[in-house]
């Protein structure tokens, strides 16, 4: 067997600055996403753990955990005895980011059902190790990222909005978005001005996504409206005034 692979890299070039991702069926027929890196390629499955294992016999480490809170709920009555040690946070933060790898090449690729899947999965996982943890500083070493991870969420739901051109939605996605980075940020303490890029990015976005997409009838007329005002046609502004009343009671 040849395991070299420079065949491979050699046909598929990488470039600093830019995600070179692609999909791909493997031998064994299940879907397959590959991310080119500096030095190699990074192979991972599209759907379920992303190196397809199963830790203990579970689909990812995670349900494993979830089974054992289940089991310490039934042997004593709560779980308010059931801790995550240092060691086990590390365990969930290493799988967590093999789903943090899959859904930023999914993203790339457009395949923005698959980023909601494992951005929700990786937020309930964050939620988990900050409820188990058993210590304010484990909890942290994943509760950190958690503004990267919504925004990729908010990108990837705006976008398939945007895609079939429900630009209102993508902004109440945008928005929203928003509102979630804002309240983690007082919940946390931190500075929004000083950490809050994603905020800004998000901002700036519904800036763009309004300047860009088409305007409604109702905007259209409000525009005219300005516009009339402005140059004090009055005759016209009246005309416009009443094709906006009419507009509302459609």
């Amino acid at each position: 067997m040849n395991f070299d692979i420079s065949n491979i890299l050699e046909n598929w070039d990488y470039q600093p600055g830019q995600i070179i991702v692609r999909k791909l069926v493997g031998r064994d027929g299940h879907e397959k996403i590959q991310l080119r890196v500096d030095l190699g390629l990074l192979q991972m499955y599209a759907r379920g753990r992303p190196d397809g294992k199963k830790p203990m016999g579970h689909p990812s480490l995670f349900e494993y955990y979830e089974s054992r809170v289940k089991k310490h709920t039934q042997e004593h009555g709560s779980d308010d005895s059931f801790t995550l040690k240092a060691e086990d946070c590390a365990k969930l933060q290493l799988e967590a980011l093999q789903y943090h790898h899959r859904y930023i090449c999914l993203l790339e690729l457009q395949d923005y059902e698959g980023v909601v899947r494992d951005t929700v999965r990786n937020l309930a996982v964050f939620d988990f190790v900050a409820r188990y943890a058993e210590s304010e500083e484990l909890a942290w070493a994943l509760q950190q990222f958690r503004p990267q991870l919504l925004l990729i969420q908010v990108r990837a739901k705006a976008n398939e909005k945007l895609a079939a051109k429900r630009y209102r939605e993508a902004v109440q996605d945008v928005e929203r978005g928003i509102g979630e980075l804002r309240q983690f940020y007082a919940e946390t303490g931190r500075n929004e001005h000083e950490h809050g890029g994603e905020v800004q990015f998000l901002e700036n976005w519904i800036a763009e996504i309004n300047s860009s997409r088409p305007l409604t009838k109702r905007e259209k007329l409000e525009l005219a409206l300005h516009e009339a005002v402005r140059q004090e046609n009055y005759e016209k502004a009246a005309e416009v005034r009443d094709k906006l009343r009419n507009l509302g009671e459609d």
